[in-house]
Parts: structure tokens; sequence; C-alpha cells
């Protein structure tokens, strides 16, 4: 029996965010090179994904996807068996219609030419695109049919279905073989975005899982506005603050999203480097049992300032307490209110992650002030008092 896919959300990079449609097999295998020296390998990620805008307009005469010959000179099975060498994974990208969103062919029909293709390349990941989707083309079975495709390739081939949350996909899309699912339109590399994208999300946690994870989009964090790409610039120059970034970052974690990064790894800060490989946020997106978090609201304040609460597989929780709004605002946990009552006996041992400490040991509740657009996290176990 083979090994299953992606028991725990997938981890990586993912070309779009900042490069769009300006790719080359040079920046590819710089970015491999940089996951291996930096400590993004070590941290868990592990997927180099290309996006869209890969491939030359046309199919060959065989009907065969051809990559672009300038960007791609050597071809991908050159570039795949370089990110190999590297103990890294290669990601590629198509899409359910018969274009992908940026115009080129697309899979529609072509789905096991195109999946024996990848698995002839050494693809380990295919992100799936919903773009020139035919109208009278049911959206689930196009998914079914690149899942079938995919597993019977002869490789294992990780299926990120990409649809948007379109056509309540969180309610089939399991069931379709796929490893993950986006469930959210895409994300922009400002603070309006990542809100709403969060908030979208706060009643969809029981819909993830092992083996199929709810994909909320790709990270901008260490983005700042620098982008080949509008889309996701939207309008907005400069990008997030690193606190916004850090919130960012928690709630993506938080919520068992897929840890895609988008920014160019290249010119990563250290502030930026030390929240996408913060191993405690990480290990938390990680736990093998890949519960979804509930959330505690703050009494005085529900709709921006909350805590979400997640079981963890070694006994603990992860509490992530998150300030959404425009000013700094405190937020109140009442442990009764997550199952344990003042009569237990019983406290809260509450340790940082981010100062990587433990803050102490706190009874009945525990109260905190959150910047703007801030957010604490902790690991927390019960003990004796």
């Amino acid at each position: 029996m083979k090994t299953p896919l992606a028991p725990v959300p997938p981890m990586g990079w993912n070309s779009w965010n900042t490069f769009g449609w300006n790719i080359s097999d040079g920046l590819i295998r710089a970015t491999a090179d940089i996951f291996a020296e930096s400590g993004l390998k070590d941290a868990g990620y592990e997927y180099i994904i290309i996006d869209d805008c890969w491939s030359e307009k046309q199919r060959d005469k065989n009907g065969r996807l051809v990559p672009d010959r300038e960007k791609f000179p050597d071809g991908m099975k050159a570039l795949a068996d370089y990110i190999h060498s590297k103990g890294l994974k290669f990601g590629m990208y198509s899409c359910a219609g018969t274009h992908t969103c940026a115009g080129y062919p697309g899979s529609f029909e072509h789905e096991f030419e195109d999946a024996e293709t990848f698995a002839e390349w050494g693809v380990d990941y295919l992100k799936y695109d919903y773009c020139y989707k035919p109208l009278s083309a049911d959206g689930a079975n196009l998914y079914r049919r690149m899942a079938m495709a995919l597993r019977s390739c002869g490789r294992d081939i990780l299926f990120s279905a990409c649809n948007w949350g379109s056509d309540k996909v969180f309610e089939w899309i399991r069931s379709s073989g796929a490893q993950m699912f986006r469930s959210t339109g895409d994300i922009q590399d400002n603070w309006f975005k990542i809100n709403e994208i969060a908030v979208s999300q706060l009643d969809k946690q029981p819909y993830g899982g092992a083996y199929c994870h709810n994909d909320m989009d790709m990270l901008v964090v260490g983005m700042h506005g620098n982008s080949d790409n509008g889309e996701v610039l939207g309008g907005v120059v400069g990008g997030c603050t690193d606190t916004e970034y850090r919130t960012h970052f928690a709630l993506w974690a938080m919520m068992n999203s897929p840890l895609i990064i988008g920014c160019d790894v290249r010119k990563m800060t250290d502030t930026t480097k030390e929240i996408l490989m913060n191993r405690d946020i990480i290990s938390i997106n990680q736990d093998p049992e890949c519960r979804g978090p509930y959330i505690i609201r703050q009494w005085n304040n529900p709709e921006n300032v909350f805590a979400l609460v997640k079981p963890l597989a070694d006994g603990e929780y992860a509490i992530g307490m998150f300030n959404l709004s425009d000013k700094r605002a405190e937020m109140s946990l009442q442990f009764y209110d997550i199952g344990l009552p003042v009569s237990s006996g019983r406290g809260l041992e509450l340790y940082n992650c981010y100062s990587h400490s433990v803050t102490g040991t706190f009874t009945e509740r525990y109260v905190t002030q959150l910047d703007s657009h801030g957010c604490d996290v902790f690991k927390a176990r019960a003990v004796k008092v």
C-alpha cells in the first residue's frame, strides 16, 4: 500500500504572488538554492511550485503541453531533477478549463495525457485552477477527472484543487481525491484582503482535515509591495507591516491552511525569516491530528477580537488571540469557555510561541492587550494549581 499524500498541510513556495508571468528556469533554480541554504527546507517547506505562464501558447502536434522555450530552454525534466537534487519537490500548474487564467492551454479534455506528461517530467504537485471552464461542464466532475488521471499516472502527485471556493467545493472535494482545495478568492498584499479571507473561513474549519486541507491561498508574508503582478498588489503600494504579516501567518497556521510562501525568498529580511521559520507556529499547523480550531469572541468587541483554540496531538492546546481592529484592544479568554472551570483545581500553563518561553500559569482567565492587527499565540496545557 502506498503512503497517502499530505497527512498534514503542505508547505512550500509558489511563483505567482511576486513574479506572475516573469518566471524562468534560472529564477526557479535560484529559489531552490535559497530553500536549501536559508533554513526554509529544514523548517519544513518542501515544494517549489511554478504557477501560470510556463508553457507555449499552443500544444505540440501530438497534443502535448510544451514548456516555453525561452523561459525554460532545458525543459521541465531537467528543472525537476535539479530541484530533486536539493532534497525538494517540484510543483506545476494547469487548469480545469480550456485555457489557464493567463490564456495558456488548459487541461480540459486533456487530463490523462497531461497527467502522464507531468509524471514523465518528475512533477510532485499540481495546482489546478478554474478559469475558462465551459459553462455546461460540471466542475466537480472535472476535478474528479484530473484526480483520477493523477492517481493512474504512475507517480505520486499531490493534487491542489484551486476553484476559489466555487460550487460549495468544501462539500464535495474530499471525495474527489484532492489533497487540498482553495476555498477563497485570490489574496492580495494588503491587510484588507488578509482580514477578509480569514473572517470568511472561520465557519469553514470543520471541512478541512488530514489528507484534504482547506487552502486559504498563498502567503504574502515579506512581500512589502514588491511584485511584478499587479493583481496581487491590489492597488495598494507598500503591502503590509511586519505585525500584519505575523498575524497573517499565525491565522493561516492556526486554521490549518497549507503554508505556501509567495515572496521573493532571495530578498527576505531577518523579520520575514523569523515569521516564516517560527518552528512553534509551524508545529501548530503541522500537528498530525489536523483539528480545526473553534472560536471564542471577546465579549465587548466580538467582531474584531477573538481567540482560536485548537486541540493538539500531544494533549496541549494551541491558543491564538487576534485583534483585527484598527486600534489596540483587550482580549480576555475565560477558561470556563474552553472547558476548564475553576472547580477543576487546574489552570493553564501558557508557553508563548514568539518569546519561546513560558509566560506563566493562570487560573480562571488570561487577559492581554493586543496591538492593532496584532496577535499572540500560545501553547497551553492544563496543570494542577
